[in-house]
């Protein structure tokens, strides 16, 4: 506050002279303050009134609420007035009304109890009469007269009634079931009557409890039952081999008692249920006969049942009018009948016919319904309709592992001999370079898909998917086993060619296809998993899996492609030793390219146009990479070979080594690629600048030579510096002060001196410095040495590749040109390769 007031003062009288206006300002001060005072006084007395103000209203709005709660209650008071008044009014009407409602009830009570006597007295003469259309109606009206009359059980005339009517559905009961005991006789089809009083007595029972209907339909069932089990339990009927007698039977029995079968409602489905009854029968007299047997059934035997079964299922399905679901891919239709005759005539090889013939078949879905142990005992009224497919046949399942062995055995046997027949060459005018062997394979695993499909969709068919694995696992092995192999034994280890991989031309072609063909498996087993785990019980679905079979043709691709690698270094390893035996000592001047380097050319330019032809891109691209991975530092570890290397050597191998380094980079263009990968560039421009770095270093002046390697080549060693010094063709003696200068420097420290400086011409045994040296820090003049060196360095390797240029231009030969030339002759005669592969199961 003291800071603010000084301010004003300030602010007010800047100087003395302004002191004159000093009472002008205090009369202008005290005018405001008697202002301020009359402003306060005025705002109490208004806050001082209008306190006043608020307690009289608070008062008068006091006075109004008790007001209103006094008028509250008088309107309370009259209201309960009115009520009382309203209540005396109206209660003789009460009294009234009640009565009325009483009278009202017992005359309707009454009434309806002389309508239940008359209604039974009638219901009785119609049951004795046998009138069972009659008596059906009349029974709904007594149980709903009945009804009415629960409330009054206490009652003995009522129950007296009830007990009559009782007694009267048990007369009914009775004679119905006596009527239907003719059902099969000669007596009900010569007694047109008795089918007509049978259909009426179906009628009655409906009109009886729910149990009389499910009492007379198991009757009736199991009149059929005894007869199917005399003929077929336990006779020479119940062999395996019979069991087409066992259907035949029952469809007879269906056709011939089809009059009988119109007697009952259709809401009973007595037919249906008959024929469940017969099937679970089946069912358990079939698992009797498989149990008996000391040894496994015959595979044809079998089958046949099995196929009996599943039809006879699928007929039973279509009468029933059960939903075809599970039929769909179960069977063979004839339009797929027909794709099977014209793919036999035409031709069983293509992929293309395969795929059109499985398409719509494979594409649908299907499963099937899983069948619930019910009790022999089915109610008629069950909201539930069990599936006819697999009612008998699942009985089949534990007993079907010699017919998968027997499916196993035949497909190794079918798959030994595709290989062995396999020529390992693509199909004439085929477009996707892959065995013919590969798509036979998944050819006949789809005939014996087809084949198990129509027959179970259960555990066994789980049992065959796994067969299918160990097949396509087989066939995966076989392919790894036809790639050519590395030289062994004494005579390849006495030649130099143990663990070498030699290639021929057609070698290469039959890795090509072998990385097509295992990639063509990979994709049409992952489809075959696909649509197996559509077709198969869902309980199975989620163990179809493909992957470890998948796994298996990956692991052909790599090694196929790693073989195929290895096979172009053997052809180039001939070149190599030719640059090793080269006398780069003694070369007296620097020309065009060597002729190592030619032969390097030559066998790129001869294998990878037609690798690239064969291959796909992806796996083209991966072939590249690892062949720039295994080549480029093979060519740096190369030189190291070389006995000794002069100056001038040093200056042709750097040429030599640049047209290699421009081959590496011209090979994706080799085989079509308009535009190598930014990583293989980059990889080859990495590995072949070692190389080119090293003979750098091999032109520096020997002064200078290992600030030049250490800055050349940071990730160099002591030995690898003492094998380039043997490059140079130093001396030991002539060495060790180097080494010793070497190992004293720091990473990337530089010498200030010239470490040969004090060394007489005679020979030196070591050169250790008077004290021990200090760390050095890279300070100003240490980053402008190492600048100085890597300047000098760059500038030897310019004048070395401007030097061998000269000498190149003066020679006749046209270089890199001659060598692009033949790559691209090649490339014009390789085949391209077009469209994709063509897949069996196309979902």
């Amino acid at each position: 506050m003291e800071t603010t007031t000084l301010e004003f003062i300030n602010q007010t009288f800047p100087n003395e002279a302004s002191l004159v206006a000093i009472e002008p300002i205090m009369q202008k001060l005290r005018n405001k303050i008697r202002q301020v005072d009359a402003e306060i006084l005025a705002a109490v007395r208004q806050q001082s009134s209008s306190g006043t103000r608020a307690k009289e209203d608070l008062a008068a709005a006091m006075q109004a609420i008790q007001e209103l709660m006094q008028r509250i209650k008088e309107i309370k008071g009259k209201a309960e007035q009115s009520e009382a008044m309203v209540q005396e009014i109206c209660r003789d009407i009460k009294k009234l009304d009640f009565a009325k409602k009483h009278i009202t009830t017992t005359i309707t009570a009454l009434h309806r109890l002389a309508m239940l006597v008359s209604a039974i007295d009638q219901l009785q003469t119609m049951a004795a009469k046998r009138l069972y259309k009659e008596a059906a109606g009349q029974l709904e009206a007594v149980n709903q007269l009945c009804g009415h009359f629960e409330a009054y059980r206490d009652i003995p005339k009522i129950n007296e009634l009830r007990e009559k009517f009782k007694n009267i559905k048990q007369m009914l009961k009775s004679h119905v079931f006596s009527d239907f005991s003719s059902l099969g006789t000669a007596r009900l089809k010569e007694d047109g009557n008795l089918m007509q009083q049978l259909a009426d007595a179906c009628l009655v029972v409906d009109a009886l409890d729910a149990s009389v209907r499910e009492e007379l339909i198991s009757i009736v069932c199991n009149k059929e039952l005894t007869a199917y089990r005399q003929i077929f339990e336990g006779t020479e009927l119940a062999r395996l081999d019979k069991v087409e007698r066992r259907y035949a039977w029952i469809k007879r029995q269906m056709r011939t008692n089809e009059e009988i079968w119109k007697i009952f409602p259709s809401s009973w489905r007595v037919l249906y249920l008959l024929c469940i009854q017969l099937c679970k029968a089946t069912r358990v007299q079939l698992i009797e006969t498989l149990n008996e047997l000391k040894e496994k059934p015959d595979v044809a035997t079998l089958l046949q049942t099995l196929k009996s079964t599943t039809d006879f299922e699928k007929d039973l399905a279509t009468t029933f009018g059960e939903e075809n679901e599970s039929a769909v891919g179960r069977g063979v239709d004839s339009e797929d009948e027909a794709d099977d005759a014209q793919h036999d005539v035409e031709d069983e090889k293509s992929a293309s016919a395969i795929r059109k013939k499985y398409e719509k078949q494979l594409a649908a879905k299907s499963g099937k319904n899983e069948l619930e142990d019910t009790n022999n005992k089915v109610p008629a009224s069950h909201p539930i309709q069990l599936s006819f497919y697999g009612i008998i046949s699942s009985c089949f399942e534990p007993h079907m592992s010699a017919y998968v062995e027997l499916e196993e055995k035949t497909l190794m046997e079918s798959v030994d001999k595709l290989v062995q027949t396999e020529s390992w060459e693509a199909e004439e005018g085929s477009q996707t370079n892959i065995l013919s062997s590969s798509t036979q394979v998944f050819l006949i695993i789809k005939k014996s898909l087809k084949r198990c499909s129509a027959l179970t969709r259960n555990q066994t068919l789980y049992n065959l998917f796994l067969v299918f694995q160990r097949i396509l696992k087989a066939y995966a092995a076989k392919l790894l086993s036809r790639l050519p192999r590395g030289g062994t034994g004494i005579v390849a280890a006495a030649t130099g060619t143990d663990g070498l991989i030699k290639t021929s031309d057609k070698d290469e072609r039959v890795i090509c296809y072998i990385v097509n063909t295992a990639e063509y498996c990979h994709e049409t087993a992952g489809q075959l998993a696909e649509n197996i785990s559509k077709m198969i019980d869902p309980q199975f679905a989620d163990k179809i899996d493909m992957s470890e079979v998948q796994d298996e043709f990956s692991v052909v691709i790599t090694r196929a492609l790693a073989t195929l690698v290895q096979g172009l270094e053997t052809k180039l390893e001939a070149e190599l030793a030719a640059m090793a035996r080269m006398a780069w000592a003694t070369m007296e001047s620097v020309g065009d390219q060597s002729e190592y380097v030619n032969g390097i050319s030559a066998v790129l330019s001869s294998s990878v146009p037609a690798i690239s032809a064969l291959l796909s891109p992806v796996y083209y691209q991966f072939f590249l990479d690892k062949l720039a991975a295994s080549f480029a530092p093979r060519f740096h570890a190369n030189i190291y070979k070389c006995k000794r290397i002069s100056e001038t050597g040093a200056q042709q191998m750097l040429l030599d080594t640049h047209a290699v380094k421009t081959l590496l980079l011209e090979v994706p263009s080799l085989g079509g690629q308009n535009a190598a990968s930014a990583s293989y560039n980059k990889f080859v421009g990495r590995e072949m600048g070692k190389a080119e770095a090293l003979l750098k270093v091999i032109l520096s002046p020997v002064e200078s030579i290992a600030d030049t390697y250490r800055t050349l080549l940071l990730e160099g060693t002591t030995a690898d510096f003492q094998r380039l010094l043997d490059l140079k063709g130093l001396k030991k003696a002539e060495q060790q002060p180097l080494l010793d200068y070497y190992n004293r420097r720091g990473p990337s420290g530089v010498g200030s001196s010239n470490p040969l400086a004090t060394v007489a011409p005679a020979p030196i045994v070591t050169l250790a410095p008077a004290s021990p040296p200090a760390p050095v820090t890279p300070t100003a003049a240490t980053m402008a040495s190492r600048d100085a060196v890597m300047a000098r360095a760059a500038a030897l390797g310019r004048g070395a590749m401007a030097q061998s240029a000269a000498a190149a231009a003066a020679v006749s030969s046209t270089g890199l040109k001659r060598i692009f030339a033949l790559a691209e002759s090649a490339k014009e005669g390789a085949s391209k390769k077009e469209g994709t592969f063509r897949k069996l199961f196309n979902t």
